[in-house]
């Protein structure tokens, strides 16, 4: 399943299966000579950055070679990794850490990206140039790498295309071709014939009589006023100019860019689109260890790669889950976010299969996939042992019951053993357990030797209480073309600091989707312009666990506002 985790990528890298990422693109935190260099701002990412460059330049490579060491077992031997740096330091990371890795054998290209025209500083300012490019380095793991140039070539825009193809007929735009074959192609009597009171000398026509009877046909061959016939080239067959290691085409995001969200250090869309198109094929996997803004999952996700993705920031998880659901459609694969702390009413009432195989996997155990005739068996051990979730409050005694009976006939000789050997022979996950069931479970194992574990969510993972959250609305008036203008202001609560809001301003609850008009918003105060009409608003405050509360209203604009 795609993920996105909340973490210390060394942590949960070591967690990860040996050779099972395709490509990994990372873009660390620059080494600017600062104590810590921090984006978001919230406690999981200074606690992360402080005093990690204490030391120097020094401390930072040997920070990120441990880690740079993990992406290599992850990567599959077709794999390949591409690091994002600056000036700062990426001498040292070529040398000292993708050599020493991955090896020199196994360089594959040093990537310059101009992310702007406009640098800041000048020679006049600074006594230096300014700065206008940021290095990519690009090393595979073995020789045997993955690897689509064509599919990777760089596009024609708009106006290059009508500057290449600058003629139009029936069919559109076109420029004109040889269909002539020239002399330093060498003779082919087989190639001349006449075709429509035409014959090429000696060297021959381009292609075969048919052929050339078939682009004519298509409205592909054309003939100047000295009747010389010509080919018509058209956009729609150029696969683009091929890609070089100067990157020059793509620009960095501003704020006014419709995908910016507002990180500053976001990269467009375009940049990984190209290396996961030139590196990957679809089903492949990405792995992304400093998720940042999400580029890289929706990128993927769009795509059709899986993805897993990051970051020490809830707010940068937070933000990339948001940009996920906002383009996902219906036939989208699921995905999962992983926290420090879970909100209860989002696990109590969660989809049950979903939940029971979520906290199986996280208990160390393997789910069921069968659902039907399993004797009400929702996973198993590793040892085979079974274990059954109830999504649910103070568990009775029958439960314990039935559940004794179901594992006796789910495996009887895996039970007896179990016994004999004073284990567990079933565990029992479940929100809270009520003073029969433990009173049964302690029955059992005093008087017949059956020893039941009954295990609490919260056990398996921590459990919060999501924050609360009011919005109060005011009426600014109406502008010139008609819109009314609405602030929003948003009043919200958490035994945890929040950290952003996030608005929807078109939400439909029949989809039940939350498709952010704004994804980040560090303030709590939005305004937002309204056509005379019904709109249904939602209103997400997230906290600094990851944990979010939304508030859901109806506005009818006409005249004034009426809430509900």
């Amino acid at each position: 399943m795609n993920q996105l985790i909340l973490g210390d990528c060394l942590e949960v890298m070591r967690n990860m299966d040996s050779e099972s990422i395709d490509l990994v693109y990372l873009d660390p935190p620059f080494f600017s000579n600062r104590n810590y260099e921090v984006i978001w701002g919230d406690k999981g990412e200074v606690r992360s950055f402080e005093d990690r460059w204490a030391g120097g330049i020094d401390h930072y490579i040997a920070w990120l070679k441990e880690r740079v060491f993990e992406m290599h077992r992850l990567l599959k031997n077709t794999g390949s990794i591409f690091l994002h740096c600056d000036w700062h330091a990426d001498a040292y990371i070529r040398v000292y850490i993708l050599d020493k890795v991955f090896g020199v054998n196994n360089f594959r290209n040093h990537i310059i990206w101009q992310r702007t025209r406009n640098p800041k500083g000048s020679q006049f300012e600074n006594k230096n140039l300014g700065v206008a490019t940021d290095t990519i380095y690009w090393y595979s793991k073995t020789e045997n790498y993955f690897f689509n140039e064509e599919s990777a070539r760089e596009q024609l825009q708009n106006g290059e295309l009508a500057k290449k193809y600058p003629r139009f007929d029936d069919k559109g735009r076109y420029y004109p071709g040889p269909i002539i074959r020239g002399a330093s192609m060498g003779l082919r009597p087989n190639l001349v014939y006449e075709y429509k009171g035409f014959i090429p000398k000696d060297f021959g026509w381009r292609m075969t009589k048919e052929k050339l009877i078939e682009l004519d046909e298509n409205g592909d061959l054309g003939w100047s006023s000295n009747n010389k016939p010509f080919r018509k080239l058209r956009p729609d067959n150029d696969k683009g100019n091929p890609i070089y290691n100067f990157w020059n085409d793509i620009n960095r995001l501003y704020s006014n860019d419709k995908e910016s969200i507002g990180y500053p250090t976001q990269k467009p869309e375009r940049l990984l689109e190209r290396i996961a198109i030139l590196t990957s094929k679809e089903g492949d996997t990405i792995l992304d260890p400093f998720v940042g803004g999400g580029t890289t999952v929706v990128v993927a996700e769009k795509l059709n790669r899986n993805w897993i993705g990051i970051d020490q920031s809830v707010q940068a998880i937070k933000v990339s889950e948001l940009r996920i659901h906002k383009i996902q459609g219906i036939f989208s694969n699921p995905f999962s976010v992983t926290l420090h702390k879970y909100d209860y009413d989002t696990l109590r009432y969660a989809d049950a299969f979903q939940f029971e195989s979520w906290i199986v996997e996280r208990y160390g155990g393997k789910s069921n996939l069968k659902q039907r005739s399993d004797f009400g068996i929702d996973g198993v051990m590793r040892n085979g042992t079974p274990i059954q979730v109830k999504r649910s409050d103070s568990i009775g005694r029958n439960v314990i019951d039935n559940f004794h009976s179901a594992i006796m006939r789910y495996d009887k000789a895996l039970y007896e053993r179990n016994k004999s050997n004073k284990e567990p022979v079933g565990y029992i996950i479940a929100f809270s357990f009520g003073k029969g069931a433990v009173q049964e479970v302690a029955r059992l194992n005093n008087e017949v030797g059956v020893k039941i574990n009954l295990v609490t969510v919260e056990e398996i993972v921590p459990i919060a209480m999501k924050p609360t959250i009011k919005v109060d609305t005011f009426d600014l008036g109406v502008d010139a073309k008609g819109l009314r203008e609405i602030e929003f202001v948003i009043e919200a609560k958490s035994e945890a600091d929040i950290e952003f809001y996030s608005y929807d301003f078109e939400y439909n609850a029949n989809e039940n989707k939350f498709n952010p008009s704004i994804v980040f918003d560090k303030i709590g105060k939005q305004k937002y312009k309204f056509k005379p009409g019904i709109f249904e608003i939602a209103i997400k405050a997230i906290d600094s666990e990851g944990l979010e509360a939304m508030e859901i209203f109806k506005l009818k604009i006409n005249g004034e506002i009426e809430r509900n």
